[in-house]
């Protein structure tokens, strides 16, 4: 017959220690990433910060040392049809080093986050008309919608490079920007498999439709 564990056994084994090093890790872990003073990281930030340490503690990596000057300001899921996308954002000041292993730190990134496609973006900031009530005489041209929009749309696809763009205008009115990739980036990265990807993380970011493609023969 089944006998219940005693309540002093059960007591006992409810107060076993995280395994030693795991409490020290996570707060290492959370130093790479950077929130507005009071916010609070969400559970996908902290386990995409958890990643990154990872990738800079394991000896075996060839691109830790790059890792250590990199840290992220935000982090959000896309559910998709056949697939999830996790967008990572980092503050445009350390985007110089995110760019310089991209391909490398998301195929990284990738093995931590199985099934998913993972995008970076760099944070940028817009100014809207009103930019003299902050203090500004001109409006720097990177800081207009139009000029973060064409970034965004850089960063989505990097470290593919964008050959062409059209804009195909339907009888509603509705405009769709077919972006046109280079094809000497089709096989590398998984890149063909994630045109979908591109689209719906464009989307979610800009309001806009772009459908990417890369040129026929």
């Amino acid at each position: 017959f089944w006998l219940k564990p005693s309540r002093r056994r059960f007591s006992r084994l409810a107060a076993r220690p995280s395994p030693p090093g795991a409490e020290s890790a996570m707060i290492n872990a959370r130093k790479k990433i950077l929130k507005e003073k009071g916010v609070a990281p969400t559970d996908l930030e902290e386990e995409v910060a958890k990643a990154l340490f990872d990738i800079e503690v394991t000896p075996s990596s060839d691109i830790k040392a790059d890792v250590r000057d990199i840290c992220i300001s935000g982090a959000q899921e896309l559910d998709m049809k056949t697939r999830t996308a996790v967008i990572i954002h980092f503050p445009y000041r350390i985007w110089k080093h995110v760019r310089k292993i991209h391909g490398r730190l998301v195929r990284e990134m990738e093995k931590k986050f199985s099934k998913k496609h993972v995008v970076f973006i760099a944070q940028r900031t817009m100014l809207d008309k009103n930019f003299k009530r902050k203090g500004l005489q001109v409006r720097p041209r990177s800081r207009t919608l139009t000029a973060v929009h064409e970034a965004i749309l850089e960063d989505v696809v990097a470290p593919s490079e964008i050959l062409g763009k059209r804009t195909r205008i339907g009888v509603d009115g509705s405009k769709v920007m077919k972006i046109i990739l280079d094809p000497k980036d089709k096989d590398k990265e998984n890149v063909e498999a994630k045109l979908a990807t591109f689209s719906a993380v464009y989307k979610k970011l800009t309001n806009k439709e772009a459908q990417f493609v890369f040129p026929t023969a």
